[in-house]
């Protein structure tokens, strides 16, 4: 049951990572790639490495988009299209 499930998540996170590089908005692409990661994380622990799933989930899923959409806030844009 868990190789077909394993499989579809994967085929899954391909899908994300293509939705992740063709979005034109950079909040939506960083919250794509935290959804990303989430999932990765869901994959690590299904494949019993707990402890990466645990660094995955916080690190990529958490810090890494905070700090991410942090910086997108702070830039200027310099034109008004």
């Amino acid at each position: 049951m868990f190789a077909n499930f394993d499989f579809w998540l994967l085929i899954f996170l391909v899908g994300m990572a293509l939705i992740a590089i063709n979005v034109k908005d950079l909040i939506g692409a960083v919250l794509v790639l935290s959804a990303y990661s989430l999932c990765m994380a869901l994959l690590f622990a299904l494949l019993g490495a707990v402890d990466v799933a645990l660094v995955e989930a916080t690190l990529g899923g958490g810090i890494t988009s905070v700090i991410l959409i942090a910086a997108i806030l702070r830039m200027k844009r310099r034109s008004r299209d």
